[in-house]
């Protein structure tokens, strides 16, 4: 209510709201809640699955997108509705936390809120389906915990498994055995053992989009790419390991704190002055020939004079990065930022195992790629994405960041299970066996979330263009005759998947935050809407 009621007693009613607000109670609120879950839900149902389609985005400022990637569509919506807005928070915590799963969430999410709906107008008490689904919930976790294979960095064939479940239905797919080989290699390079627990750094994998050839021809390189023309023409352009220097401060002559003049009367003392900071930068340059560099890369300008007398020395240098690029090109080599000349010594030196130049052509004219190969020991690795520019790349990069996440996910969990939504509908079956026991009304709540579970199977059914009931009788049935490994195929038919692996924390916790999120909006008895919508 906007006011309070007339008691009779003559004076006017309080008003506490805003005339426009509205207040929607009882099954009201249900329907509000239930229709936009549901209405997210079918929005990313199309995508999900090897046989997901894409959908195209068109933004605010003109730009358009094609993408099936839940986290990309999601992060690009307006919503307004405060259950959609639960949605779109849930999503981010998803991608946040496994960096893969969105969609797989979302619509376990939907199909809670839509059984839900079902069994709140039936008279159900939301508390009762609270109760109920997170009962499901726990028996959920039990079983798949039960069924899932154990996984080490070692186990490469599985992980690479992995990596290509993650990629299907992406726009990596049609290469994706090839590109998991690459994501496997650099999730393994980047894996670090804290006393026997694998942590895998992901931040330090780089994708650089090379914007030239075929998505087949990417690569990985133990090191790092710099995208940055060489100033000189007679720099090096292919050197063999040796030493790298890494500076964060300019090398040129130092500039004074207070402004100062210099009065120059004679020829000899302006060829004093000449002389005397030529004499300067000279010893800077020295100083690092000295140190035994081949590489000098400087996140400020360097003096055109230190410039020349490095590159007749065989030394190439890099100038005017930007500062994350200057702590890239460190952390992979082992360097150290230097601050001043004065801290060139053997304990701030890096090392590489090979450097060369490719100059490409491009719409901006030509353009220079240094590739620097620091071997085993780089504190970075890179992908090297081929294929077109543009949101092509971007769509590559999301595809192979999903697989390398996946992989990341299984290495430090060290547990796999079977996909194609076999752990779903082995769960599903699971806890309809466990709803039998359950004498009271939270039976029905545990049984719609085995319904929900269903969803996953079926989405992949329907997607394929299949039938979706045939297909799901027909993967009950072959769960219950023990065979535990089957699943929905890349055309959409149930049968039993051989190598067929996916990361078992990414479907956890989808499952889990859904859950969460459901039970969160189950418990919302009035929706206040200030705006009167």
């Amino acid at each position: 209510m906007t006011q309070q009621p007339n008691d009779g007693s003559g004076r006017a009613p309080v008003a506490i709201v805003r005339p426009t607000t509205t207040v929607t109670s009882g099954v009201a609120v249900t329907q509000k809640l239930v229709s936009a879950a549901v209405a997210f839900g079918n929005l990313l149902k199309g995508t999900y699955g090897p046989n997901g389609l894409d959908k195209m985005l068109y933004k605010t400022n003109g730009e358009t997108a094609v993408t099936n990637d839940g986290a990309k569509i999601v992060a690009e919506l307006l919503v307004k509705h405060p259950a959609a807005k639960a949605f779109v928070q849930l999503a981010e915590s998803q991608e946040n936390a496994c960096g893969d799963g969105v969609t797989g969430c979302i619509i376990f999410a939907s199909e809670l809120m839509r059984e839900s709906g079902i069994l709140l107008e039936k008279g159900l008490h939301p508390l009762v389906l609270v109760d109920g689904y997170q009962d499901a919930m726990e028996r959920t976790i039990q079983v798949m915990q039960d069924s899932s294979h154990q996984v080490t960095i070692n186990d490469t064939e599985i992980l690479h498994s992995v990596a290509v479940t993650a990629m299907t239905g992406t726009s990596v797919e049609s290469v994706s055995n090839q590109l998991a080989e690459l994501i496997v290699a650099a999730a393994q390079h980047v894996t670090q053992d804290r006393e026997g627990q694998y942590f895998v750094d992901t931040e330090s994998v780089r994708m650089a989009k090379r914007g030239t050839g075929s998505l087949s021809e990417t690569s990985l390189i133990r090191g790092i790419i710099i995208d940055k023309n060489l100033t000189l023409e007679k720099f090096p352009r292919a050197l063999e390991s040796g030493k790298v220097v890494v500076f964060s401060c300019p090398l040129e002559i130092e500039k004074t704190s207070y402004d100062a003049e210099i009065e120059i009367s004679t020829t000899e003392q302006w060829t004093s002055f000449m002389e005397a900071e030529e004499a300067i930068l000279m010893n800077k340059a020295e100083r690092i020939i000295a140190s035994g560099a081949k590489l000098v890369f400087c996140a400020e300008t360097v003096d055109a004079r230190i410039l020349h007398q490095l590159a007749d020395n065989g030394v190439c240098v890099i100038p005017s990065m930007d500062k994350a690029g200057a702590e890239d090109v460190a952390l992979a080599t082992g360097a150290l930022l230097i601050d001043h000349i004065d801290g060139i010594d053997e304990q701030t030196l890096g090392e590489f195992q090979s450097m060369n130049v490719e100059t490409f052509d491009s719409a901006e004219g030509l353009r220079d790629r240094v590739y620097l190969h620091v071997g085993q020991d780089s504190g970075l690795t890179t992908i090297d994405v081929c294929g077109s520019g543009g949101p092509a790349s971007e769509e590559f990069v999301r595809g192979l960041f999903d697989g390398l996440n996946s992989v990341a996910q299984a290495i430090e969990s060290g547990i796999v299970a079977c996909g194609g939504g076999n752990q779903h509908i082995t769960a599903a079956l699971a806890i309809k066996a466990y709803a039998e026991s359950i004498p009271g009304r939270e039976r029905l709540a545990v049984e719609a979330f085995a319904r929900a579970l269903e969803s996953i199977p079926t989405t992949l059914i329907t997607n394929s263009g299949n039938n979706p009931l045939d297909g799901l009788l027909e993967l009950r049935s072959l769960v219950r005759l023990g065979k535990h490994n089957c699943g929905i195929d890349a055309a959409g038919k149930s049968t039993e998947l051989i190598d067929v692996w996916e990361c078992n924390q990414t479907t956890l916790h989808a499952l889990e935050a859904a859950c969460e999120t459901a039970c969160g909006l189950l418990r919302v008895d009035q929706v206040i809407s200030a705006r009167g919508d």
